[in-house]
């Protein structure tokens, strides 16, 4: 019986949770095309490898295409050449788009919220002239669960993100084929895969919500190490007549 790498294991494992998310929340349908959100980072590079390799297979039939957003006033910066090098050696077709905006336009807003929006912009912008129906992004699980204790805690509404989602103002569809993935599992085989760090992180990555969320997330962790999954399992699990109703505000 042959013996797999740690690449190769880990790799197995990663396709093993993506194939389970994709069939089991029904992402791909035969005749998509894809545009593959390609931030440079750990994840949007694997997602690309798995969809790739999942568009040679016969059905259903899917074609993929990724793109890379650059922000023109956020000090954030990947390795272009080599994404463009890896996405002619996964056999995709690649796309550099460039955006920004005004912080000062929008003091309501966050610089990650304005950044995350002007991406998505963009992305919808391409995907529509290219002939896409679909857009995917490489949210892991620990994305689910920080988005659900950050809308807890500063929303106070019990949310996350889903992972298929039809827009209402563009004919598109997110998916997300990393949710039932560990973001470990990722970084492990970013690293066993030497994929490249960023050349220039965000500057605001170490002090958002979302890095408490983590250090949080952790936290859980180091109580139950289950904790991550029943997290998520308690996403699809709402036992209504166990918590409070909302009050009418008017009484």
């Amino acid at each position: 019986m042959p013996k797999f790498t740690e690449q190769q294991r880990l790799y197995k494992s990663i396709n093993k949770q993506f194939g389970k998310a994709t069939i089991g929340y029904s992402m791909l349908e035969d005749g998509d095309k894809i545009l593959i959100a390609l931030s440079g980072g750990k994840d949007s590079l694997t997602l690309l490898q798995l969809l790739a390799e999942r568009s040679r297979i016969f059905k259903p039939r899917i074609e993929v295409v990724a793109a890379h957003v650059t922000m023109s006033n956020i000090p954030y910066k990947a390795n272009i050449d080599y994404l463009a090098a890896f996405c002619k050696e996964n056999g995709v077709g690649f796309h550099l788009l460039e955006s920004g905006f005004d912080a000062s336009t929008d003091t309501r807003k966050s610089p990650c919220f304005l950044c995350s929006w002007n991406r998505r912009k963009a992305l919808f912008t391409l995907a529509q002239e290219l002939g896409c129906n679909k857009i995917a992004l490489g949210h892991n699980m620990d994305d689910f669960i920080e988005t659900m204790l950050m809308n807890i805690t500063f929303q106070g509404a019990f949310s996350a993100m889903s992972p298929v989602m039809k827009m209402d103002k563009f004919p598109i569809t997110v998916i997300r084929p990393l949710c039932l993935v560990n973001e470990k599992d990722v970084e492990a085989y970013a690293t066993e895969s030497s994929f490249p760090p960023q050349e220039k992180n965000c500057p605001h990555e170490n002090s958002s919500n979302r890095k408490s969320m983590k250090d949080l997330l952790a936290h859980l962790e180091s109580l139950n190490p289950e904790a991550r999954y029943n997290l998520w399992g308690a996403m699809s699990n709402i036992q209504a007549n166990l918590l409070p109703p909302k009050l009418d505000k008017n009484k």
